[in-house]
Protein backbone atom coordinates (compact mmCIF):
# COMPACT_ATOMS: atom_id res chain seq x y z
CA UNK A 1 0.00 0.00 0.00
CA UNK A 2 0.76 3.65 -0.32
CA UNK A 3 -0.06 6.23 2.22
CA UNK A 4 0.29 10.11 1.23
CA UNK A 5 -0.36 12.82 3.01
CA UNK A 6 -1.49 14.42 5.17
CA UNK A 7 -4.71 15.51 3.79
CA UNK A 8 -7.86 16.51 6.29
CA UNK A 9 -10.14 13.30 6.21
CA UNK A 10 -12.70 13.85 3.40
CA UNK A 11 -10.82 15.90 1.49
CA UNK A 12 -8.87 15.41 -2.13
CA UNK A 13 -5.73 17.72 -2.41
CA UNK A 14 -4.61 18.25 -5.71
CA UNK A 15 -1.31 17.97 -4.61
CA UNK A 16 -1.60 15.21 -2.59
CA UNK A 17 -3.01 13.18 -5.53
CA UNK A 18 -0.09 13.85 -7.86
CA UNK A 19 2.21 13.01 -5.14
CA UNK A 20 0.66 9.72 -4.69
CA UNK A 21 0.14 9.46 -8.81
CA UNK A 22 3.82 9.71 -8.86
CA UNK A 23 4.96 7.60 -6.13
CA UNK A 24 2.80 5.03 -7.91
CA UNK A 25 3.90 5.67 -11.59
CA UNK A 26 7.33 5.19 -9.78
CA UNK A 27 6.13 1.49 -8.70
CA UNK A 28 5.27 0.52 -11.72
CA UNK A 29 8.34 1.36 -14.01
CA UNK A 30 10.38 -0.49 -11.13
CA UNK A 31 8.53 -3.45 -11.62
CA UNK A 32 8.22 -3.20 -15.45
CA UNK A 33 12.39 -2.36 -15.34
CA UNK A 34 12.80 -5.48 -13.33
CA UNK A 35 10.73 -7.80 -15.03
CA UNK A 36 12.47 -7.03 -18.01
CA UNK A 37 16.10 -8.13 -16.47
CA UNK A 38 17.64 -4.64 -15.05
CA UNK A 39 19.60 -4.91 -12.31
CA UNK A 40 19.91 -2.27 -9.53
CA UNK A 41 23.07 -1.38 -7.87
CA UNK A 42 23.22 -1.42 -4.13
CA UNK A 43 21.96 1.95 -2.44
CA UNK A 44 21.26 3.60 0.56
CA UNK A 45 18.12 5.90 1.30
CA UNK A 46 17.27 7.83 4.60
CA UNK A 47 14.14 6.64 6.53
CA UNK A 48 12.09 7.64 9.58
CA UNK A 49 11.27 4.85 12.09
CA UNK A 50 8.71 5.34 13.89
CA UNK A 51 9.59 5.03 18.15
CA UNK A 52 6.86 6.41 20.29
CA UNK A 53 3.13 7.96 19.93
CA UNK A 54 3.06 10.76 21.96
CA UNK A 55 -0.87 11.60 23.57
CA UNK A 56 -2.03 15.69 24.04
CA UNK A 57 -1.28 16.54 27.60
CA UNK A 58 -4.79 15.37 29.85
CA UNK A 59 -5.95 16.18 33.29
CA UNK A 60 -7.07 13.47 35.31
CA UNK A 61 -10.75 12.78 33.71
CA UNK A 62 -9.18 12.39 31.23
CA UNK A 63 -9.72 15.55 29.20
CA UNK A 64 -7.36 16.87 26.33
CA UNK A 65 -5.72 20.54 28.20
CA UNK A 66 -3.21 21.16 25.37
CA UNK A 67 -3.60 21.84 21.94
CA UNK A 68 -0.59 21.75 19.62
CA UNK A 69 1.71 24.50 19.79
CA UNK A 70 1.41 27.21 16.56
CA UNK A 71 5.27 26.30 15.73
CA UNK A 72 5.10 22.46 15.40
CA UNK A 73 1.79 22.50 13.11
CA UNK A 74 2.69 21.43 9.72
CA UNK A 75 6.35 20.99 10.68
CA UNK A 76 6.03 17.01 9.93
CA UNK A 77 9.56 15.47 9.82
CA UNK A 78 11.37 18.95 11.07
CA UNK A 79 14.07 18.20 13.72
CA UNK A 80 12.48 19.08 17.02
CA UNK A 81 15.11 19.34 19.46
CA UNK A 82 15.37 20.07 23.38
CA UNK A 83 13.35 23.21 24.07
CA UNK A 84 11.52 23.60 21.35
CA UNK A 85 7.47 24.00 21.82
CA UNK A 86 5.34 21.09 21.33
CA UNK A 87 1.95 22.26 22.75
CA UNK A 88 -0.12 25.06 24.13
CA UNK A 89 -2.23 24.73 27.41
CA UNK A 90 -5.59 26.44 27.46
CA UNK A 91 -4.53 28.69 29.77
CA UNK A 92 -1.60 30.15 27.43
CA UNK A 93 1.61 28.38 28.89
CA UNK A 94 4.20 26.45 26.41
CA UNK A 95 4.73 22.76 26.95
CA UNK A 96 8.51 21.95 25.82
CA UNK A 97 10.42 19.08 24.43
CA UNK A 98 12.64 18.27 27.44
CA UNK A 99 14.50 14.96 25.90
CA UNK A 100 17.83 15.48 24.95
CA UNK A 101 17.71 13.88 21.36
CA UNK A 102 16.50 15.42 18.21
CA UNK A 103 13.46 13.45 16.85
CA UNK A 104 11.22 14.49 13.69
CA UNK A 105 7.43 14.45 13.99
CA UNK A 106 5.52 13.46 11.99
CA UNK A 107 1.07 13.14 11.78
CA UNK A 108 1.13 15.76 13.92
CA UNK A 109 -2.61 16.95 14.83
CA UNK A 110 -4.10 14.39 12.58
CA UNK A 111 -7.39 13.95 12.68
CA UNK A 112 -7.77 10.86 12.02
CA UNK A 113 -5.88 9.75 15.09
CA UNK A 114 -7.23 11.91 17.58
CA UNK A 115 -9.80 9.20 19.04
CA UNK A 116 -6.68 6.93 19.20
CA UNK A 117 -4.95 9.88 21.67
CA UNK A 118 -1.78 10.51 19.30
CA UNK A 119 -1.33 13.98 19.07
CA UNK A 120 2.11 13.38 16.95
CA UNK A 121 4.82 10.08 16.50
CA UNK A 122 8.17 10.52 17.42
CA UNK A 123 10.26 9.41 14.58
CA UNK A 124 13.75 8.95 14.46
CA UNK A 125 16.45 9.07 10.91
CA UNK A 126 17.77 5.31 9.91
CA UNK A 127 19.65 4.69 7.14
CA UNK A 128 18.51 1.29 4.75
CA UNK A 129 20.98 -0.53 2.87
CA UNK A 130 19.66 -2.29 -0.28
CA UNK A 131 21.85 -5.07 -1.49
CA UNK A 132 22.59 -5.52 -5.45
CA UNK A 133 19.16 -6.38 -7.15
CA UNK A 134 17.98 -8.61 -9.92
CA UNK A 135 15.74 -10.95 -11.32
CA UNK A 136 16.64 -14.67 -10.72
CA UNK A 137 14.92 -15.43 -14.07
CA UNK A 138 17.90 -13.82 -16.08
Amino acid sequence: GVEVGPQPQGIIRADILEKMRKIVKHGLDFVQLFNEGQEFPPCTIEAYKIMEKVDYPRNKNDEVIAIIHPKLQDQDWQPLNKGDPLFLTLAGEVIEYKGDSTFYPAFINEAAYYEKKHAFVKTVKVKLTAELLRSETR
